[in-house]
């Protein structure tokens, strides 16, 4: 391929058109350094707002500002060039009126160049994406365990057990229906998930859900190690990178107080080099 030619990022209708085919392949991201690592492997990258929480230390996603999804938007978009970039709507940047998500998803897209949004909700959400997708705003939903309303939902439990699988296929239902292109399953039994990617005829996304879904998503930092505050059942670890930083780290602070580091290939003399004949 020439390194002029310019690849061609999946576009929401794309991401469609996969329902049912190779599996899609998703993962977060919240720097330009980490967009340019996932770029290459990724069908789409989302700038989540776990990134509160895994960056900025907060203890739940509900600090997160329109600020921060912007900046970091602008940071992954910056590193991107053949993934789709999808930017999460922050607590309260939606909920209280179609209008209300309106104003900030186009905003959104304006100021970070993504392709779509992905707002938490089903049933009671359905209205905004209908919203939202009929004036040019391409929907990621994201139903089952829904952090952002972790204080109605009495913690990071699993949703979709028992009779409460009747509800949580109603969310899928409603969602589609209302013109989401995909929808993300987080926290669901097995068999629910799978259940919903046969009926539905938009791409499901999972994450602690089936391998039996469309795609996968995980936290970057989760996967690789970097985020150690917690580990979600789901959230196979690929690498240790946060145990070796700390092991850096700490021979690093180690030579420096035995002032073994800079050693002398790492500062310079007063004396240019000779030039050789």
């Amino acid at each position: 391929m020439s390194a002029t030619t310019k690849l061609k990022v999946p576009t929401p209708a794309d991401i469609v058109a996969r329902k049912g085919g190779a599996p899609l392949v998703c993962l977060t991201a919240y720097t330009t350094p980490v967009a340019q690592l996932t770029d290459p492997h990724c069908d789409i990258v989302l700038v989540g707002d776990s990134v509160g929480m895994v960056l900025h230390g907060l203890p739940s996603t509900l600090g997160v500002t329109m600020e921060m999804m912007v900046l970091h938007g602008q940071a992954v978009a910056r590193g991107l060039s053949r993934a789709m970039m999808v930017v999460d709507m922050p607590f309260g940047s939606y909920e209280e009126s179609p209008e209300q998500a309106f104003r900030n998803a186009a905003a959104l897209m304006a100021e970070t160049g993504c392709a779509a949004v992905k707002l938490e909700g089903g049933v009671e959400m359905a209205p905004t994406i209908r919203h939202l997708t009929r004036r040019s705003i391409p929907v990621m939903a994201h139903i089952g365990l829904t952090p952002q309303a972790i204080n109605t939902l009495g913690g990071y439990r699993v949703q979709g057990r028992g009779e409460d699988a009747a509800r949580v296929l109603a969310d899928a239902d409603a969602v589609a229906d209302a013109g989401a292109f995909s929808v993300v399953l987080e926290k669901v039994p097995e068999r629910l998930a799978d259940e919903i990617t046969a009926r539905l005829a938009i791409p499901t996304i999972g994450i602690g859900a089936s391998a039996g879904c469309d795609g996968q998503i995980l936290v970057v930092d989760d996967m690789l190690g970097l985020f150690t505050a917690f580990k979600p059942k789901f959230a196979k670890r690929y690498a240790t990178l946060g145990a070796d930083a700390d092991k850096a780290i700490a021979a690093y602070a180690e030579e420096v107080r035995a002032r073994s580091f800079p050693a002398p290939e790492h500062v310079f003399g007063d004396a240019l080099p000779e030039a050789k004949e």
